[in-house]
């Protein structure tokens, strides 16, 4: 199965065929995809060098003058290395740009701490009006990918990851979808967690909740599944733990609630090993899964 990766930039070529509006900006990683699209758009297609705060400045020049830049690299190096530019040249100047990342939290463990980038949903979370996809399988991040470039002057990140639901589903570039339906609790997997969660819930009275768009927050859909599965929530984020506990929280102000934040933790390891161990040791496999959300929702969440 191809990856989500993989269909970034034929997904993205086609766009450039049929806006005139849209360009790319590369900082090296990834140009190789876009040959073919380069001969035929070379004054839409760009490639900065290793320069991942030019990449941003650029991507900011260029949506000032009314284009809608697809700007791409590792996750690391286009939220985390030019935070400054991400802040002031699409902030504070109210550039919209759609920020397209690869290599995730750990997608690359032979690459070493400088290409993983469990906390670049979080430091986004300190600036404000930006949307936030996290798809969960290759179609979807063609959907999402889609839906973020025709979103007019809205700044927005994609965030693409080789980890892999087994299926897409239906998604819209909005809200939550509600996956499984529960009484004695709720659970948000966010993008590629689904499969692992499902698992990970299977026999459980749990309402599943799949999100693949989780800035803006869907609020609205969490209140309507607690209202029926109860006000404790789990969170399983392939980033870092707790990113979107305090959204949550803020969802259910006025009701008594728990909130339990699953997520890349923040020890670094070390010793890189692959992707899978990584999941494991960060507690986002479904057994280990399965104990934190039986442990945390207690007895009663048994069917």
């Amino acid at each position: 199965m191809d990856t989500m990766r993989d269909r970034f930039a034929p997904a993205v070529s086609r766009l450039l065929d049929e806006d005139p509006r849209v360009a790319v900006v590369l900082a090296e990683i990834g140009k190789d995809g876009f040959a073919d699209a380069r001969r035929k758009h070379p004054d839409r297609v760009i490639n900065v060098g290793i320069r991942e705060q030019l990449l941003i400045g650029a991507g900011a020049g260029l949506a000032l003058t009314g284009l809608r830049p697809v700007v791409h690299t590792f996750a690391s190096f286009l939220v985390e290395r030019p935070f400054e530019q991400v802040k002031l040249d699409l902030g504070h100047q109210d550039a919209a740009a759609v920020l397209v990342s690869a290599a995730a939290s750990f997608d690359w463990p032979a690459g070493g701490f400088t290409h993983m980038a469990p906390g670049d949903v979080a430091l986004l979370d300190t600036l404000d009006g930006w949307t936030v996809h996290v798809p969960g399988h290759p179609d979807e991040a063609e959907t999402l990918l889609r839906h973020a470039v025709a979103a007019g002057d809205d700044k927005v990140y994609v965030r693409l990851s080789v980890q892999s639901n087994a299926q897409g589903l239906t998604v819209d570039g909005t809200g939550f979808l509600t996956v499984r339906e529960g009484r004695a609790g709720v659970v948000v997997a966010v993008g590629p967690m689904l499969d692992a969660v499902l698992a990970a819930t299977e026999g459980l009275d749990v309402t599943v909740l799949y999100a693949t768009t989780v800035r803006p927050f869907d609020t609205a859909a969490l209140r309507r599944a607690t209202g029926t599965a109860g006000t404790d929530v789990v969170l399983v984020e392939p980033y870092l733990a707790g990113t979107s506990t305090a959204a949550a929280n803020d969802a259910l102000a006025d009701v008594p609630h728990r909130v339990l934040g699953l997520g890349v933790g923040r020890r670094e390891l070390r010793r890189y090993g692959n992707i899978d161990e990584h999941v494991a040791a960060h507690g986002l496999d479904a057994r280990s899964l399965r104990e934190r959300i039986d442990g945390f929702l207690g007895a009663r969440v048994r069917v």
